[in-house]
């Protein structure tokens, strides 16, 4: 049985590929096509879990959409009918999905005819579901999905049982965590599609001053609902302006927030203008009551569900400064987040969907790694070195065994110098999580700025995350339940956060990789090379990339460590110095 995940038509376009319910492959198209969250139809990802699964479209089954046109069609069609604009952009949305069948059959330039699969079209909050609890540990577990919108729905929670979920209720747009928060973001001039997690960062530097007026912008019913002041947003009026640039597919956001909010919380913040500390301080309070409302639902659904698990989907769960203190803030003891929480994600939920709630087959896979992407083999890594004549600009190119590198490179790290680190197959999702890494000393406390410097190119008040050896998780944080997927923050012991200065938030806190040595032997190896030598079984890592997505292929991963300041590459079994590099100065142990 070979089910074919789809998220097409929006941003973080994606495909995935369940094959007797083993997940083969899983990737988001802007890892071939190199546009950040890139929308439109993702011919590249569908073909890439194609060919890893050894499949034609012919062979393919069941196609899951996790869109649902039918779905709340009272609601679509009231909203539809005061807004003719709107009604026009559904019509086109609505016919891009139907004609799914006939993009594919143009994509693979194939005859429709030979595609036998069958189509599904899954409601979006129950395809985020899907893709948390189906792939989780769990056996039974509360489910809730939280995002911007989908299917004219924000929120939706469930139970999941064996291979079932019982939806047990939703909120409708236009009330909405997500486009609370991402209306507060552009208020504070980000306006990027997928900025929010920068304010998230933000946050830190603040304090919840103005919870009162927060309090009024999200307004909780006392049943363990919420409800936005609508005074505050305008997409209620406009409808979601959603859309992509047919150029290059860059998915465009149009305004959410009103002039009212900026009466109430004062002037919007040029994106050019400096960062005051009012902008630090609602960013606070939009991280304060964003986790108020979590917490009151998880709560709730807690009370009603009795269950000790909790699985979390949608682009609200890439909050893991929330997700970390759900065990101090609810009575939840288990917590799962797949690595693509976000809409990527929808073609792995809608996918398993089908398998478990449709098929009614039995569950038999779980998501212990995010390694779901492409991977290339060491002749195609030698190709690549010897194509980009790197020997030819003095640089020092060794292949050596897996041991030896790993020890070589955890040497470049302890002198201080900066590293591109490629392995296996791509991570599937937003992180980097030691296959597609930057890696770096985290006892450096100048760290953060060189990296922001040299390579990163972004806002000096974002942090950078600590991948920690798991075993020893308890010694440095004060929490040591398993974060594999870089989903949830915890405080740093305070004796260990002058030990780990460069990825200690200024809040004390880390968004904390723990790095399994089963499912990732090659990084748990180079963490633990690097605690022989230092004593610390931590290394700062960071997306291998610079302001575009994470790189692929070995070619991008050369031509970033080319045009930024790294001091040295290490693609599979290959290390690549640069000559020079950055001063081994000596850091206590």
């Amino acid at each position: 049985m070979n089910i074919l995940g789809i998220n097409a038509y929006h941003g973080n376009a994606s495909a995935a590929l369940v094959s007797e319910g083993r997940l083969v492959a899983a990737v988001e198209e802007e890892r071939f096509n190199r546009v950040k969250y890139a929308a439109g139809f993702p011919v590249a990802a569908i073909r890439y879990c194609l060919e890893t699964a050894g499949l034609t479209l012919a062979e393919v089954d069941h196609v899951a959409i996790p869109r649902n046109p039918w779905a709340r069609l009272g609601t679509k069609l009231l909203f539809a009918m005061r807004m003719p604009k709107f009604a026009r952009e559904r019509a086109r949305v609505l016919a891009r999905f139907v004609g799914i069948p006939e993009a594919l059959s143009r994509a693979f330039d194939c005859d429709p005819k030979t595609i036998r699969a069958k189509f599904h079209r899954i409601e979006h909050h129950q395809a985020h579901l899907a893709s948390t609890f189906f792939v989780s540990p769990f056996e039974q577990a509360a489910l809730l999905s939280a995002d911007g919108l989908g299917d004219f729905a924000s929120t939706m929670w469930a139970v999941g049982e064996g291979n079932r979920m019982r939806v047990d209720g939703s909120i409708a747009f236009p009330h909405s965590l997500g486009m609370y928060y991402t209306g507060v973001t552009q208020y504070l001039g980000f306006l990027k599609f997928g900025d929010e997690y920068k304010v998230m960062g933000l946050a830190a530097y603040g304090e919840p001053a103005y919870l009162d007026e927060f309090r009024r912008i999200v307004r909780s019913t006392g049943r363990a609902g919420f409800r936005l002041g609508l005074e505050y947003f305008i997409h209620h009026r406009t409808g979601p302006e959603m859309s992509w640039r047919e150029s290059d597919k860059t998915p465009e956001l149009g305004p959410m927030f009103s002039s009212y909010m900026a009466e109430r919380l004062g002037p919007v913040r040029d994106p050019q203008a400096p960062l005051e500390q009012r902008h630090r301080d609602a960013a606070a309070t939009l991280q304060a009551r964003l986790e108020e409302v979590l917490f009151e639902m998880l709560n709730a659904l807690h009370k009603r569900t009795g269950q000790k698990a909790v699985c979390l989907a949608g682009g609200v769960a890439f909050n893991c400064v929330a997700n970390g203190r759900i065990f101090e803030r609810t009575p939840f003891e288990r917590v799962y987040v797949q690595p693509a929480a976000g809409d990527a994600g929808l073609a792995v939920g809608a996918a398993y969907f089908i398998h478990h709630q449709i098929l009614r087959r039995p569950r038999s896979f779980v998501m212990g790694h995010a390694f779901w992407g492409p991977e290339f083999s060491p002749e195609r890594i030698r190709a690549a070195v010897a194509a980009s004549r790197l020997a030819e600009s003095g640089m020092e190119i060794v292949e050596r065994p897996v041991e030896e590198i790993a020890r070589e490179a955890a040497k470049e790290i302890a002198a201080g110098r900066i590293l591109g680190w490629f392995q296996g197959r791509a991570e599937w999702g937003p992180r980097a999580l030691g296959n597609r890494s930057i890696v770096a000393d985290p006892r450096r406390a100048e760290m953060k700025d060189i990296l922001n410097q040299r390579i990163k190119h972004r806002e000096i008040f974002r942090p950078f995350a600590p991948s920690i050896l798991e075993e020893c998780t308890a010694e440095y944080f004060e929490k040591s339940y398993p974060s594999p997927f870089m989903t949830l923050a915890y405080s740093v012991r305070p004796e260990k956060r002058s030990v780990i200065p460069a990825p200690t938030h200024v809040d004390g806190t880390g968004r904390l990789q723990t790095v399994n040595r089963e499912a990732n032997p090659r990084y748990w190896r180079l963490i633990r090379e690097f605690a022989n030598l230092t004593g610390v079984p931590v290394v700062l890592n960071t997306s291998f990339n610079d302001n575009e997505p994470i790189v692929c292929r070995p070619e991008e991963a050369i031509d970033c460590f080319l045009r930024t300041k790294m001091d040295a590459l290490v693609l599979g079994d290959i290390l690549i110095r640069k000559p020079g590099g950055a001063p081994g100065s000596e850091v206590p142990r």
